[in-house]
C-alpha cells in the first residue's frame, strides 16, 4: 500500500450513418384482346376501356397506398435493426477486464471512479443549482433516488456503498455505538476504533478488485484503511478534514494520469463538506446552497478534466451520496426522562445513535417496565415516535441480526427528537438524518456517466423502438425511462446495489456475498 500525499498534475463515433432507403413502385396495367370486325366496335371499345380505367384507378390508390404503409412500417423496422441489432452486443459490455481501449495516445482499461458528496438530498438536484450534475445526468443517467440502508447515517451507509451489505450484516450499525461481545463502544471519530478492521466485517470493492488483480486507489472514503484479511487499496489517502475540492480532483487526476501498469482501475473518493454545510445551517440554508454550487463545480471540473483526456468512453463516473438531510432548527422535543422516570432514564447503561436511540439497560434495571412505558407513550404520541424490539423491527430496515443492535430501539418521526430534560436542545444541530430510509428527506441521489450510461441508453432506444404501440401506449422500460429532454431517470433503488454495479462495470465474476439482487443490472446491460 502507498500513502500518497495531494498532488497536483496537468496532463492533457463517428456520428451513426443512417442509410436512407429508395423504394420503387410498379404500376399495373392490362388490356383485352377484342377479335372480329364490328361496326361499334370503337365505341364499345371505349366504353369498356372508359369503365376499366376508372375501376383500375380506385385499385391503384388502394394497393399504393396499403403498398406505401407497408413500405414505411418496413422501412422503420429495417432501421431499428440496422442501428439496434436484436442480438449484437454493444461493445461496450465487453470492455472489462483485461480489455483495453486506446484515447487516442494512451491504451486504458476499463475504470471506475465512485464519487460521495455527503449529504446530497435526492431533490437538491431539483433547485437550479446544479446544472453541471444535470448536464452530466444528461450525457448518461440518474436515479429519482439512491435509498439509504437504516439507520441514515453516514458511517453504516458508506460501508453499504462499499460491501453491498445492510448494517446488520456489515456491522457498523451506527455512527456510534456498544458491541457487548468485546464490550467496547466504536465512535466514528476516533482512529482507534474506526480504523480497526474488528468492527468493519464484509469484503469492501477494493478488496474483492485486489484479489482480481485490479489496481484500486481510496481518497479519504469512510471506512478501516485494511480489513481483517490484510487487504488494502493500492493507493490510499487518509482521512483529512478541510482539504479544498481543487486538491481532492487533481489527486484522481494525478492517478489517472499514472503509467499503464500502475494506473488504477478503480477509484474511490469522499467529499463531507455539503453535509457538514446542512449540519451547521439546515438543509434550505444559504450556505448547503453555495456548498452544493461549488460541488456541481467541482463534478464539471472532474467531468471536462475526463473528456480532455478522451476517456469518456473508458472512465464510468458515478457520483453518489451516502443520505439526505432535514431541518432540525426547531424541532418537537421528545423528553426520555419524563417517559421512563428518573430512576429508569438513569438505569440507561448504552445509548447509541442519535436521532434513534438504541438503548440497552443495566442489568439490575427492570427492562420489561421500562419497555412498556416506552411502548405506552409512543401509543399515545399519535406517531410522533415508535418503540421497537428485534421481533418488532420492520423487516424493511434489515435491523435486528446483529448483537451490535441494541435490544429495544426508539425512532422519531421527521420533526421530532429524542432528548432529556438536562440535555434539551443544547449543541443540537439546524439539520440532521438518521430517520427512517423510506423518507424523502433521506433520500440520496445517483448520477452516472459514462461507458455503462451508453449502454443504458442504446438498450432503452431498441427496446422502445421495436413496437410501434409499447412506444406510444406505455413505458417499454421497467426500471428506467427517459424525460423530454432526454435525460434518463432510474427508479430510486438501495444502495446496496452499488457494490454489484462496480463489480459489473469492471467485469469481477469471483465477488463477495451481498445483500444486494443478483439480478438487479440485468435488465441495464
Amino acid at each position: 500500500m502507498t500513502t500518497l500525499k495531494l498532488t497536483s498534475s496537468k496532463k492533457a463515433y463517428e456520428p451513426t450513418v443512417e442509410t436512407d432507403q429508395e423504394e420503387r413502385k410498379g404500376l399495373l396495367s392490362g388490356a383485352d384482346d377484342v377479335e372480329g370486325p364490328s361496326d361499334h366496335w370503337k365505341a364499345e371499345l371505349s366504353v369498356q376501356t372508359d369503365s376499366q380505367q376508372r375501376g383500375w384507378s380506385q385499385r391503384k390508390i388502394l394497393c399504393t397506398a396499403s403498398g406505401l404503409i407497408a413500405l414505411i412500417v418496413t422501412g422503420v423496422f429495417a432501421r431499428i435493426l440496422l442501428l439496434n441489432p436484436p442480438h449484437a452486443e454493444h461493445p461496450n459490455l465487453l470492455f472489462h477486464g483485461e480489455g483495453v481501449r486506446s484515447n487516442g495516445t494512451h491504451d486504458f482499461r476499463r475504470t471506475v471512479l465512485i464519487v460521495s458528496i455527503d449529504g446530497l438530498r435526492a431533490d437538491y438536484l431539483d433547485r437550479g443549482l446544479t446544472p453541471h450534475l444535470l448536464d452530466i445526468s444528461k450525457q448518461g443517467l440518474r436515479a429519482k433516488a439512491l435509498v439509504p440502508i437504516f439507520p441514515t447515517l453516514t458511517f453504516p451507509n458508506h460501508w453499504a456503498l462499499m460491501t453491498g451489505l445492510y448494517a446488520e450484516s456489515h456491522g457498523i450499525v451506527g455512527n456510534n455505538f456498544w458491541d457487548p461481545v468485546s464490550q467496547e463502544e466504536f465512535h466514528y471519530n476516533r482512529i482507534s476504533s474506526a480504523w480497526n478492521p474488528a468492527w468493519w466485517r464484509g469484503e469492501p470493492m477494493w478488496e474483492t478488485a485486489g484479489k482480481a488483480g485490479i489496481i484500486t486507489a481510496n481518497l479519504m472514503w469512510p471506512g478501516p484503511p485494511r480489513t481483517m484479511s490484510g487487504a488494502t487499496a493500492t493507493h490510499f489517502v487518509p482521512w483529512k478534514d478541510k482539504v479544498p475540492l481543487e486538491d481532492k480532483l487533481d489527486q484522481l487526476i494525478q492517478w489517472v494520469d499514472l503509467p499503464f501498469e500502475e494506473r488504477p482501475q478503480l477509484l474511490m473518493a469522499y467529499e463531507p463538506s455539503l453535509d457538514q454545510a446542512g449540519h451547521s445551517a439546515g438543509p434550505m440554508s444559504a450556505l448547503v446552497n453555495k456548498t452544493l454550487t461549488q460541488v456541481d463545480v467541482f463534478a464539471k471540473d472532474l467531468h471536462t478534466a475526463l473528456q480532455a483526456r478522451n476517456l469518456s468512453d473508458i472512465v464510468d463516473v458515478v457520483f453518489v451520496s451516502d443520505h439526505g438531510m432535514t431541518d432540525t432548527s426547531h424541532p418537537e422535543l421528545i423528553y426520555m426522562d419524563d417517559i421512563l422516570g428518573d430512576a429508569g432514564y438513569k438505569s440507561i447503561e448504552h445509548e447509541d445513535g442519535w436521532p434513534a436511540m438504541g438503548l440497552r439497560f443495566a442489568a439490575n434495571a427492570n427492562v420489561s417496565h421500562n419497555l412498556e412505558l416506552l411502548q405506552t407513550a409512543a401509543a399515545a404520541s399519535n406517531g410522533k415516535f415508535a418503540v421497537y424490539t428485534h421481533e418488532t423491527m420492520p423487516d424493511r430496515w434489515h435491523f435486528t441480526g446483529s448483537e451490535r443492535i441494541a435490544p429495544i430501539y426508539v425512532v422519531p418521526e421527521i420533526g421530532y427528537v429524542l432528548t432529556s430534560k438536562t440535555e434539551g436542545d443544547v449543541g443540537m444541530s439546524k439539520g440532521s438524518h438518521g430517520y427512517d430510509n423510506k423518507a424523502p428527506q433521506m433520500h440520496a441521489m445517483f448520477v452516472a456517466h459514462g461507458p455503462f450510461s451508453a449502454v443504458v441508453k442504446v438498450l432503452h432506444q431498441a427496446r422502445g423502438g421495436r413496437s410501434l404501440v409499447r412506444r406510444f401506449l406505455t413505458r417499454p422500460n421497467k426500471g428506467w425511462h427517459s424525460t423530454a429532454d432526454d435525460t434518463y431517470v432510474m427508479d430510486p433503488f438501495e444502495n446496496v446495489q452499488i457494490y454489484s454495479l462496480v463489480m459489473r462495470l469492471l467485469g469481477i465474476d469471483a465477488v463477495a456475498p451481498t445483500n444486494g439482487t443478483a439480478a438487479f443490472w440485468d435488465k441495464y446491460f
